[in-house]
């Protein structure tokens, strides 16, 4: 078992685990009990009532934060011909195609995030067992298999987070860093939480969010209050 330090057994301290937090003062203690000496990525995880092993309770999208996520996303845009210049017109920090296959067969990573075009998805798709237990594989789902590749590009750069339900049903998301002001943190927040909500799945019986928490980078989690959520307090 991993040992705590002395700040995480002191952040630990300042969240009573048996109480049930509203947003605002969730969010808030979360940022004070983070005790790491670099801007923290604050974190949600929603314990969803689904079962992820059938396929009409899958949960699986993409949102974009209104306030951004405090990270520059490096994006790899594979295209061709006047959907590579719409890409590097658009931000994308490499546009290309066999080319950057290569590159990724011989162990370059220098990305965070792939949009391809569905014309080039047979191409990427011969470095699926590459890119897929990495989490990188381009999908329709998430808005990263589009000929649209301007509004692909702009609402990545913009902030825009892929969430995906877990074998336990279990969503992470970040919604931003320590420096960022309370409210910015709730209101991308409510964006994640509301955009789940729209998500549940028809197939999906009894409570729904059954537990949500916040956390930061090597933080304790704080339990948050949905009816506080629903109810907008």
């Amino acid at each position: 078992m991993a040992k705590t330090s002395k700040k995480q057994q002191e952040a630990a301290k300042l969240v009573d685990r048996t109480q049930l937090y509203s947003v605002q003062e969730a969010v808030a203690l979360a940022k004070q009990a983070s005790k790491v000496n670099f801007d923290a990525t604050v974190e949600v995880a929603f314990r969803l009532g689904i079962d992820t092993r059938k396929n009409d309770q899958q949960i699986r999208g993409a949102v974009v934060l209104p306030n951004g996520t405090g990270k520059t996303q490096r994006v790899l845009v594979f295209a061709k011909g006047d959907k590579l210049k719409e890409a590097e017109a658009a931000g994308a920090d490499y546009a290309g195609d066999t080319e950057y296959i290569q590159k990724i067969q011989q162990g370059w990573f220098d990305f965070d995030v792939i949009v391809a075009t569905p014309d080039m998805m047979g191409e990427v798709g011969k470095i699926g067992r590459i890119l897929g237990p990495k989490g990188l594989m381009p999908n329709p789902k998430t808005g990263t298999v589009t000929f649209d590749v301007t509004k692909a590009v702009e609402e990545i750069k913009a902030g825009k987070v892929e969430y995906r339900a877990e074998k336990n049903g279990i969503v992470h998301a970040p919604i931003g860093k320590v420096s960022f002001e309370d409210e910015k943190l709730v209101e991308n927040f409510r964006t994640v939480f509301d955009t789940l909500q729209k998500a549940k799945p028809a197939a999906a019986k009894g409570v729904f969010m059954k537990s949500v928490h916040v956390t930061t980078t090597m933080g304790p989690s704080v339990k948050i209050d949905t009816n506080s959520v629903t109810a907008k307090g």
